[in-house]
């Protein structure tokens, strides 16, 4: 085969679907280990932690060389490094209280943000399908990688790594969520307010969104009776909205009260 005819076959190769998706290179794994900050000894089962079941269509492998054997044992890891970071940090904190703010952690939403935080879609392995379907940045997809992720640490360095790994990206983002628990009911009072009194609304806006998905500033104001009367920021549209919410109802109350 001359070397023109060589160049052209490579060529068409690398546009099919099976090349293009080639196994994450050892270059490409290196950079998301800079970004977890830990360095696999077996840098397999961190290619088997990005390992979707699509991928095995391509590949030819057994449905057990996924990452949902993985998944399942990250969760278990996460489950338990969070329940155990809760109990210290809220040490007058009851069980109820506990278990919400553990939920808040550990649910796809969140693990989702923390997934788009490392860039996590861009290391996956998908089928062609599942690309075009927009399965790198699907939460369900990235949410169980980052688990996937958690569970190939703990097989490969033991507990303290993987519990260095979600108390640094995972557990700080408990005062947020927080906050967002705390505020969850403005929004509900306004709504009854405003169906108590009478009036048009409210009506939600974005009014402006700024940085990127895991760092991300949400502006949010609230219109009743097609006038504005409340505006709040936050890292989320649903704290944008519940701040907003209460601002305006304070204001709604004080106007009541002067008439």
């Amino acid at each position: 085969m001359s070397t023109h005819s060589r160049g052209l076959f490579g060529s068409l190769l690398r546009h099919l679907p099976f090349f293009r998706r080639r196994p994450s290179s050892q270059r490409s794994l290196h950079r998301l280990m800079k970004r977890l900050e830990y360095y696999f000894h077996d840098e397999q089962l961190l290619r088997q932690a990005l390992k979707h079941r699509s991928y095995l269509v391509l590949s030819g492998e057994d449905r057990l060389q996924s990452n949902e054997r993985l998944e399942l044992l990250g969760d278990a890891v996460l489950g338990l490094v969070i329940t155990e970071y809760l109990y210290h940090q809220l040490p007058d904190a009851e069980e109820g209280t506990l278990t919400n703010h553990k939920s808040s952690l550990v649910n796809r939403s969140h693990l989702s943000r923390v997934a788009r935080g490392f860039g996590l879609g861009d290391f996956l392995l998908l089928n062609d399908s599942e690309e075009r379907a927009g399965g790198r940045q699907r939460e369900s997809i990235i949410a169980d990688a980052v688990e996937a992720v958690i569970g190939a640490v703990y097989l490969d360095g033991g507990m303290e790594p993987a519990r260095r790994l979600i108390l640094r990206n995972i557990a700080p983002e408990l005062p947020g969520l927080k906050s967002e628990t705390s505020l969850r009911n403005h929004k509900s009072l306004l709504l009854e307010w405003c169906q108590r009194e009478g009036h048009a609304g409210p009506v939600y806006m974005v009014e402006g969104e700024k940085g990127p998905d895991h760092q991300k500033f949400v502006a949010v104001a609230v219109v009743v009776n097609g006038v504005k009367h409340g505006r709040g920021e936050g890292p989320s549209k649903k704290i944008a909205e519940q701040k907003a919410a209460e601002e305006a109802l304070k204001l709604l109350q004080s106007q009541t009260q002067k008439e």
